[in-house]
Order: C-alpha cells, then structure tokens, then sequence
C-alpha cells in the first residue's frame, strides 16, 4: 500500500499540471491514442473505482485498478477493467509517463486491441445458446463471500461480479469454455477453465 500511495501521489500531481485530450471508452481511447501516437495517462473514477491507463507512443504501456478490496497493477489491473468506464486522457511528458509505467507494466497487450471486452462472443450459429451461469466460490468447502469474479473468453473480459453470502455469482452468458479468474480477499488470483452447456448451468470452484 505504501508503494501505491506513492505512485498515486505521483499520477495526481502529474494530472493537475497536465491538458486533457478527451474523455473515452477504453475501445476508442486504444484507438485514438494509437491514432494519434498519444503519449498521455488516462484516468477513470467511475462505480467507486480507481483506474489509470498510462500510453507510451500511442500504446498502452501500463494499468493501475483499485477499489475497496486493494489495488492491482499491469496484467493483473487489466483482467478487472471492462468498457463501461469514460476515461479522461491527459497529455503527458513520455518521461513521466514511463516512470508510471516502471511500476505497473502490461506485458500481455493483444486483448486491449480487440475491440470491446464486454461483448458476448458468437459461438457458432444455431448451436450456441444463451443463459444464466451459476459460480460459487469455495474454500474448504465454505462458501467465500465479497470475492470479486470475473469471466473471460479468448483474451475478452465478458463479466465480472462479487460474490454474495453464499459465495455464489451469476453471469449471461453464451454457452462454450471461458475462463474464470478469481481475485480472494488476500488479492491472490486464480484462474479455472470451465464449461458452460446447458445440462451444466452451475459450478462449485475450490479455491
């Protein structure tokens, strides 16, 4: 936490003395910064969330997400971010921006530039089938409540929820495989692979 405060302090201070470009959805902020070969910091405050891009030569090159439960950084921000979030993009001195960078680097890009991560995906035509998948969240076979679930498919984030009382998450979703990534109350991830079919519209993951 010590280490976030102090690139948070920085962010904001670079922020304050910096011209805003726009405010975007994550889609058309990649496509505008790549455009235009940005080098900036985009900054969303949205549902209670702190989330910073920061875009070296128009690529996003670092990812800061935080809320009540704690904050990530690169990679692991990135998994948490969908497209309903506006970002405000800043112009920004590429020399402060690859010091931001240094402390939250994306390694794995490819998914950013796949056009909206919210979307469902097709899965063919008259076989795919829509419904309700039910997660429920175990450890020693108790169920885990406020832990925080995201669903992603092909490199595309299709859904992320908390947990409730009985550990339990729902998301609509085509039916085919998807990745699950699970982020506990220690901020650990862990990542399952499940099948979603209809003679199966409900799973119980041990973490």
């Amino acid at each position: 936490m010590v280490f976030f405060m102090k690139i948070q302090d920085m962010i904001d201070s670079i922020l304050t003395k910096s011209q805003p470009l726009g405010t975007f959805p994550l889609p058309e902020l990649i496509r505008f910064a790549e455009k235009g070969s940005i080098n900036g910091i985009a900054l969303s405050t949205e549902n209670e969330k702190l989330q910073y891009f920061a875009i070296l030569a128009g690529e996003p090159e670092g990812a800061i997400f935080i809320d009540d439960k704690g904050t990530l950084y690169g990679d692991n921000a990135v998994m948490l971010i969908t497209d309903v979030e506006a970002f405000t993009l800043y112009d920004v001195n590429p020399e402060l921006v690859e010091a931001v960078v240094a402390g939250c680097r994306i390694f794995e890009k490819a998914h950013l530039k796949k056009g909206s991560r919210n979307e469902l995906p097709e899965f063919g035509k008259k076989s795919a089938g829509l419904g309700v998948f039910t997660l429920a969240i175990h450890r020693n076979n108790e169920p885990q409540n406020g832990v925080r679930v995201s669903i992603r498919k092909e490199g595309k984030i299709v859904g992320s929820d908390i947990t409730t009382h009985d550990g339990s998450v729902g998301f609509k979703l085509m039916h085919g495989t998807y990745d699950v990534i699970v982020q506990d109350r220690s901020q650990q991830l862990t990542t399952f692979q499940v099948q979603f079919e209809e003679s199966s519209p409900q799973k119980i993951l041990q973490l």
